[in-house]
């Protein structure tokens, strides 16, 4: 029989809208689009950078609570307000992710307000970061 689990936070958003902040069906994990809130001050930062911070600790937070961790995300969907910050965002997120290599979809669409400077939606698979990968050069 299949496992599913969802995990809310106490975010009124999640609440509103009636969607978790993460779901695992089996081994795969699905986390919602997560911005640079801090949950429990419920602040902000103004730095883009800063922000990119709090969206990997809360991406992290939602993955410990299914019993897994950012080195088991194989898709990563990068949603970034102005254009002009994607360069140093994906040189941080670069590093985030070294070795862990997901594929990934970066995207400067406008987001639900103009305070979020950069948000972030993953997919993982439990084990993939303790897998056997195969890493091969395409062309």
């Amino acid at each position: 029989m299949v496992k599913i689990i969802k995990a809310k936070t106490d975010s009124i958003f999640e609440e509103k809208a009636s969607y978790s902040r993460v779901v695992s069906v089996d081994n795969w994990i699905y986390v919602s689009n997560s911005a640079g809130r801090n949950p429990q001050t419920k602040e902000i930062p103004e730095d883009v950078l800063d922000q990119l911070d709090q969206v990997f600790s809360n991406i992290e937070l939602a993955l410990k609570a299914v019993d897994s961790c950012l080195e088991d995300i194989v898709v990563s969907r990068v949603f970034i307000q102005d254009p002009a910050d994607t360069p140093k965002v994906m040189d941080a997120i670069g590093q985030k992710f070294k070795g862990v290599n997901p594929a990934s979809t970066v995207t400067c669409p406008p987001l639900g307000s103009t305070v979020y400077k950069v948000e972030l939606e993953v997919t993982a698979y439990r084990g993939a970061s303790t897998a056997n990968v195969e890493k091969i050069t395409i062309g």
